[in-house]
């Protein structure tokens, strides 16, 4: 074994229960938790670094195949501390902390040699951030796949296909129109319109706050899907104020059944449908 390797390996093992308390201590000092969970977490990742440390790994890098088991512990620790709510600094933090018991005991260890004590604490150091580096970039990779997750499941919900009627089928569009969003809006209705074998679609545009040329061009998209199923569009919701934009930019939606609002949309669908509604009389 290397002689540093040798050194970190007598620091982690020397006094184990000492060294988590030091550990911990420092973490509790700092505005973490030290609590049960960070008990286990700091003793899972103790065990993991002395596998490291004994396997004669690097201790300038920690992305090398010896640092396996003490990444899979990092990225346990971030990914649970991420659901949990936790900032990605008390994660980084929790992992910092492990300098001072390190440092301490290094200088103990190495006192009747300062150079190779100063070095042996540099390299200490060196390793400590790699390791609280890769632990925010796992946290961050965490939320970013939740954030992603939740923005698709809005985009779901906020695009729901609804039958109306015997083959009559609409989208409440809700909120600002994009591309990914188009996309969703085309690939449901195209396939509840195979399903349902529906022949008229009905997409209400009220939620949408304002019409520009980019939304004009994905309504257009989504009609022209709709016809290639054989199917026909009524855009509902065009708002007076809709009305003036659209005609301002120039916008061509000749050949588009428009109406002002769902209600009227729905009685010229089921009209197209052969469907006639009569009120009994009182």
């Amino acid at each position: 074994m290397k002689q540093e390797n040798t050194a970190f390996d007598q620091v982690l093992r020397a006094a184990p229960d000492e060294f988590l308390k030091s550990w911990l201590d420092e973490v509790s000092g700092s505005g973490g938790a030290s609590s049960s969970t960070a008990q286990h977490d700091a003793r899972e990742l103790l065990g993991a670094l002395q596998d490291a440390v004994t396997s004669d790994a690097d201790l300038t890098q920690a992305d090398g195949p010896a640092w396996a088991r003490t990444r899979s512990v990092l990225a346990a620790l971030s990914q649970s501390r991420a659901a949990q709510g936790a900032s990605a600094g008390d994660t980084s933090q929790f992992v910092m902390a492990i300098k001072k018991p390190l440092f301490t005991g290094l200088q103990k260890l190495l006192a009747g040699d300062p150079k190779v004590a100063f070095d042996a604490a540099w390299t200490a150091s060196t390793l400590v951030d790699k390791l609280a580096q890769f632990t925010v970039t796992t946290y961050q990779r965490t939320r970013e796949e939740v954030i992603n997750r939740q923005q698709q499941e809005l985009l779901e919900l906020s695009t729901p296909v609804v039958k109306l009627w015997e083959g009559v089928l609409a989208v409440p569009m809700i909120g600002t129109l994009d591309s990914s969003r188009t996309q969703l809006v085309m690939e449901s209705l195209l396939t509840r319109i195979v399903e349902t074998g529906s022949e008229l679609a009905i997409i209400d545009i009220t939620g949408v706050p304002t019409v520009d040329t980019l939304v004009a061009q994905h309504l257009l998209k989504t009609v022209t899907a709709i016809r290639l199923m054989g199917a026909d569009c009524i855009i509902s919701g065009i708002r007076p104020q809709i009305a003036q934009t659209i005609v301002h930019l120039g916008i061509d939606l000749q050949g588009i059944t428009t109406k002002a609002s769902l209600a009227d949309a729905l009685s010229l669908a089921m009209k197209k449908a052969g469907w006639t509604i009569s009120r009994n009389k009182a």
